[in-house]
């Protein structure tokens, strides 16, 4: 079953399946067909998010266990409404103490039953699996360990022992064990199982093995059968072994079309998502760049750029340029973060040319060389068994030999490119090359791109958010129109986003700071008063002007600066651009600058200046805020609405967005929500699969400040865009926007239709900057035709 539209809900124990029960009347108020539920399953306690999975066979009882959940299914089925679940297929968490059957590797080793579940190279770790969660080297630590029963204890940590070990002493018992504890750090390099990105507190689960499949979706399958889920958000497939595979069993598995499902799929520029995969469509972070895109002025991203580079200065690949910042983050995670899984690989190929005569001397610092210097010109994602070649392209592999000095040696870049699309025949080596070539790629651009270039290189920030691209963050009517048709045509019923739990910023944010490009004079002024301000107060001088630039925007963005939650973001994007601090090598002094600059400066007295600066923009921001909504609404696809943007929401990154929802004031925005969800509730066929999409056309000297497109002959939705740089050129004038012929009513303001026909822009946007119009039935026997 395809939903009309979703909400989504992050459940937590402090937001479980009882509040969300509570709000089931007022979503089906609001007008969604399907609650979109963050994961179920049992999770480490205390998680806030769900994405820490700890047995995928239960239910999660913090959220109220299986019986919560179906009596939510019952509650939402007697207001109409279904459910939609995120299911995480890639990973569990790593925390034996809660995960039974990581706990039963851990006691067992490789022969464990549960061995096949988990990624790990025990070859690799010499027989054990590398814990790293200690504070210090084990040296250090030891003192802080102690043996109770057959249970070994650090801290709060809990840890399995082998049969007949407990009463050994306390180094041989350790060594007696088929894991190694080891310090945190040792990650990095020594790590010998799969991994979500870098984060080794979750360890990847080998769901391409039948068997394994079958045991981590019982629970989730049995749920589909019964009814009570009627659509799965897969999360991260890029991080599986098989994405294509995996999606073909788990749609047989839940009937096919009975179960709408879409994937967390982040599509690079114009990257297609495969044809091949039995789903609906993505999640919609590609409807979200599109959308963002149209409200940000090509000419004056420019010039922000250019002022970006005077004031913060940043060297070229440090923040200058984006394309160069990108290659460098990339060159900085493949050989840092991603050592651990740079060293697998190289094993593997190394392997593999050691089995074969016509590939053997290739030294493994070659091998090592041509797989990062291959990694780092990955332009997507990661390749896929099918169109591989579109991705390691022959270009790339002759880029990638300019890297070594020697010609002869340059060779291993061909053995490394034809074993990454499978040239070099089969086997097992040659397999899990393969696959773990292309997770690691997936990986690589998470961490280079979302998590680094996109907090060095920061030009315009409301740009700068999943599967968005900060070089050009523009998007014409004309490239928007063909996006939209071709979601008509390929897949209508794909997510569409604006807002999710792990956007950088919410909607509105962006909103308000994509406004900085239509008046990047105005910007540039204020940011030399508020510079001057707030350098006049104790503490008020920022620690580096990048991060002043950062923090300007972003309050802006927010209007009005919390103090709490804006520290936490900056700080967190401080630590994720690594130019003065990090995750892992935190600067304490920088960092105490940053918290003495936010109090004193952004969330200090300057915020009134902030604040008045804000509502200038404010008529602007309602037309960009206003304008997406109804865009996402209205467009192809299934329009996700995370939870509390039906009104107007201000988010920063996590833990900011993941707040427990509450119901709050409706405004002119949840007008504008349940316009478009009403109508879309009672023309199914209009936006469904079946419908279509047609661009309209406006004409006059403010023609592309104007997007309208018609659906299914039957309804109208018109935005503008780029406001203020109308408002700056007189306004609309004589722009008109043709209508198909017909009546039509004015869903935003009833009293209002229109006739069929040229219909002056400044009369359709009198009242607000959206218009949405619906077709008027004509009266059996009534004169005319529609």
């Amino acid at each position: 079953m395809t939903p009309n539209a979703t909400y989504r809900l992050q459940l937590q124990p402090a937001f479980p399946f009882s509040a969300a029960a509570q709000a089931v009347p007022y979503l089906a108020e609001l007008g969604v067909s399907h609650l979109h539920l963050s994961p179920v399953l049992e999770a480490v306690p205390g998680s806030t998010h769900g994405y820490d999975v700890v047995d995928p066979t239960r239910v999660r009882e913090e959220l109220g266990g299986e019986a919560g959940l179906r009596a939510l299914a019952r509650a939402a089925r007697a207001h109409g409404l279904g459910l939609v679940l995120d299911i995480v297929p890639n990973h569990m968490a790593a925390v034996p103490g809660h995960n039974r059957a990581l706990w039963e590797v851990l006691r067992e080793g490789p022969l464990s039953p549960y061995a096949p579940w988990f990624d790990i190279d025990w070859e690799a770790g010499g027989g054990k699996v590398l814990l790293p969660v200690l504070a210090g080297r084990i040296g250090d630590e030891l003192g802080a360990m102690r043996v109770e029963g057959d249970v070994l204890h650090y801290g709060e940590q809990r840890f399995p022992l082998r049969e007949s070990t407990a009463k050994l002493p306390l180094p041989e018992l350790l060594d007696a064990q088929w894991y190694r504890l080891g310090w945190w750090r040792l990650a990095r390099t020594e790590l010998n199982y799969r991994r979500f990105f870098t984060i080794s507190e979750l360890i990847g689960v080998r769901v391409e093995d039948p068997e394994v499949f079958d045991a981590t979706h019982s629970k989730i399958l049995e749920l589909v059968r019964d009814g009570v889920v009627e659509g799965l958000r897969i999360d991260h497939p890029d991080g599986l072994a098989d994405p294509e595979a995996y999606l073909r069993r788990l749609d047989k598995a839940t009937g096919g079309a009975a179960c709408w499902t879409v994937v967390e799929k982040i599509l690079t520029g114009d990257e297609r998502l495969p044809a091949g995969w039995p789903v609906a469509g993505t999640t919609g972070y590609d409807a979200l760049r599109q959308i963002d895109g149209l409200f940000t002025d090509p000419t004056g991203a420019v010039e922000l750029v250019g002022q970006y580079r005077e004031f913060a200065a940043p060297a070229g690949d440090r923040g200058g340029y984006w394309q160069a910042t990108v290659r460098r983050a990339a060159y900085k995670v493949v050989t840092h973060e991603l050592a651990a899984e740079t060293a697998a690989l190289t094993r593997l190929a190394a392997c593999v040319c050691a089995a074969d005569p016509a590939l053997r001397d290739h030294a493994p610092w070659a091998l090592r060389s041509a797989l990062r210097e291959l990694l780092v010109r990955v332009p997507v994602y990661r390749p896929y068994r099918v169109g591989g070649e579109d991705v390691l392209t022959a270009p790339a592999a002759a880029a990638a030999k300019a890297a070594f000095a020697v010609a002869e040696e340059a060779a291993a870049v061909d053995v490394v490119r034809d074993l990454a699309l499978g040239r070099l025949g089969e086997g097992p080596d040659h397999d899990a090359f393969r696959t773990r070539f292309a997770q690691t790629s997936s990986a690589l651009r998470a961490k280079s791109v979302e998590d680094t270039a996109f907090y060095r290189y920061v030009p315009l920030i409301s740009a700068n958010e999943v599967g968005g691209d900060p070089g050009s963050p523009a998007v014409s009517p004309e490239r928007f129109h063909a996006y939209c048709e071709r979601l008509a045509r390929d897949w209508p019923a794909t997510g569409t986003v604006l807002t999710t739990h792990d956007t950088k910023r919410s909607a509105d944010v962006r909103a308000r700071i994509a406004v900085l490009s239509e008046c990047p004079g105005e910007w540039a002024d204020f940011l030399g008063r508020i510079t001057e301000e707030a350098g006049r107060l104790e503490g008020g001088q920022a620690p580096d002007p990048h991060l002043a630039w950062v923090a300007w925007q972003t309050a802006v963005g927010f209007g009005f600066p919390y103090d709490e939650r804006l520290r936490t973001a900056l700080l967190k994007a401080a630590r994720e651009a690594g130019l003065h601090t990090a995750w892992t090598e935190q600067d304490v002094v920088y960092e105490q600058a940053v918290t003495d600059f936010v109090g004193a400066g952004p969330a200090g007295p300057p915020l009134y200046s902030v604040a008045l600066f804000a509502r200038k923009l404010d008529p602007y921001v309602r037309a960009n805020a206003l304008g997406a909504a109804l865009l996402q609404l209205t467009m192809p696809g299934v329009p996700d609405l995370y939870q509390g943007t039906e009104r107007e929401y201000v988010a920063l990154v996590d833990p900011d967005n993941r707040r427990p929802f509450r119901e709050g004031p409706p405004d002119e925005k949840t007008a504008v929500t349940k316009a478009a969800l009403r109508l879309r509730g009672e023309r199914p066929e209009v936006f469904g699969e079946s419908g279509t999409y047609a661009p309209l056309s406006a004409s006059g000297p403010a023609a592309g400040h104007c997007v309208a497109f018609c659906r299914t002959g039957e309804a109208v939705t018109a935005v503008t865009r780029l406001s203020l740089r109308l408002a700056e050129a007189g306004g609309w004038g004589d722009t008109e926007l043709t209508l198909p012929e017909g009546r039509w009513d004015d869903l935003l303001a009833p009293e209002r239709e229109f006739a069929g026909g040229a219909v002056p822009l400044a009369e359709l946007f009198a009242e607000r900057p959206v218009a949405l119009l619906s077709r008027r039935a004509v009266r059996e026997g009534s004169a005319g035709s529609v």
